[in-house]
């Protein structure tokens, strides 16, 4: 997986069940972005700095949306689990 890859995931939209915030997916997904762009040019993560672990991936909580637009959850949890495989390849 790749920055970029994260970079142009859509989710299905979400209104009248439940879904994820979008706010808190799309945070955590800049975190992921970033993790993945500092490995591709080599950097070292930083302790405090954007990184995110796969604990931090498998740890996450959003909070839950219905009756305004959020993400499918499935579907951000099956990306999720992509992401902490190749976050775990990478040994972050």
């Amino acid at each position: 997986m790749r920055a970029q890859d994260v970079a142009e995931k859509r989710f299905q939209p979400t209104k009248f069940r439940r879904g994820y915030s979008q706010d808190d997916v799309d945070d955590l997904l800049d975190r992921v972005q970033a993790t993945l762009a500092a490995a591709e040019r080599g950097d070292r993560p930083v302790t405090g700095d954007r990184t995110v672990t796969p604990e931090d991936v498998v740890a996450v909580r959003f909070r839950a949306t219905k009756w305004q637009e959020g993400y499918d959850q499935d579907e951000v949890d099956d990306f999720l689990d992509e992401v902490v495989v190749a976050l775990r390849a990478l040994g972050r």
